[in-house]
């Protein structure tokens, strides 16, 4: 035993252990004291944040049905109706079949509509979709006498067009675009290309016609007859509701139904259109109601929200998971 060993007392050597185990006691309680608190605050800030989703949605609802009544409660006495198509023509668009027979029914149902105007603004898009509008168009002037123009901003071709001839009068600007009497059918080769790649196509098929026109197929003149075959009947269905639509106006050549379109001067003078004129003018001066209520269908003012309001729900959950995880 040397000096500095007899320097130390008995006592305090043997109370370091003691005093070890008690710190480290305390390090972990505190650990676990902070860890619980954390997690307190996190289930706060989440039950807040639910809170207020939820308050966000019921008063997003609230606006809407308070929109809706004061839509439906507008006075609805002389005027001109609105339908508007803008963009493709699609099952899934907007401007799809359903909306807008449902848009110009209302419209001509509504004894206040002094006439109906279509505002088109669409290069086209299923000759389904359009064949079904063009059909109801003929069937509600019918059954309820009423007028209806078509009135054509930038875009008006193909399956647009085959809608605008079931008006009474096509109205356009001087360059508008119109015309477009044609139909397509569009696609692929990479035939070529897995060749060079050296890539196999293992195609199975019941019935020797199933895999038509695949784009990693080489092309079969039969089938690829068939199918032009087929677009031609489309596209003769196509002139068929062009001539009766624009009967005598309709000025034939044999480049109106070739697939090219026209400003709307030449569209005017082919025939193709009646006159020049925009939604104000045929309002104002040819069905003299100058008041427009626009009947088209669009999501309101709650489901927009109610959308919205689902994203930033799920981007504050992720944020809020991220946070709990530790993750930045």
């Amino acid at each position: 035993m040397n000096a500095d060993e007899d320097a130390v007392p008995p006592a305090a050597r043997g109370s370091a252990p003691a005093e070890a185990a008690p710190s480290r006691v305390e390090s972990t309680l505190e650990q676990v004291a902070r860890e619980m608190l954390r997690e307190r605050r996190s289930e706060r800030r989440w039950r807040i944040f639910f809170r207020l989703a939820w308050l966000g949605l019921v008063l997003a609802l609230a606006w809407g049905l308070m929109s809706q009544r004061m839509q439906l409660s507008a006075p609805t006495g002389p005027h001109t109706a609105l339908v508007e198509i803008r963009g493709e023509i699609a099952s899934e668009s907007e401007a799809n079949a359903e909306a807008l027979v449902a848009a110009l029914t209302s419209a001509f149902e509504d004894s206040g509509a002094m006439a109906v105007v279509i505002r088109i603004n669409s290069p086209g898009g299923s000759p389904v979709q359009a064949g079904i509008v063009n059909d109801e168009i003929r069937r509600l002037k019918a059954l309820h006498k009423k007028k209806i123009y078509a009135v054509v901003e930038e875009v008006c071709a193909s399956g647009a067009y085959y809608v605008a001839v079931a008006a009474d009068d096509i109205y356009v600007d001087k360059a508008s675009l119109v015309g477009s009497i044609g139909v397509l059918m569009d696609g692929f080769g990479f035939v070529g290309l897995m060749d060079k790649l050296g890539i196999e196509r293992r195609l199975l098929t019941a019935g020797k016609n199933k895999g038509m026109l695949d784009p990693f197929s080489p092309q079969d003149e039969t089938q690829l007859a068939y199918a032009k075959l087929m677009i031609d009947q489309v596209h003769q269905q196509f002139i068929k509701v062009v001539r009766e639509g624009r009967g005598e106006r309709l000025k034939e050549t044999p480049e109106i139904f070739s697939g090219l379109f026209w400003n709307g001067e030449e569209a005017v003078n082919k025939g193709l259109a009646d006159h020049f004129g925009s939604l104000d003018y045929v309002a104002r001066e040819v069905v003299k109601a100058p008041d427009v209520i626009d009947y088209t269908p669009s999501p309101n003012v709650a489901e927009r929200l109610v959308k919205r309001l689902g994203a930033s729900i799920g981007q504050g959950a992720m944020q809020a998971l991220r946070a709990s995880a530790g993750l930045r």
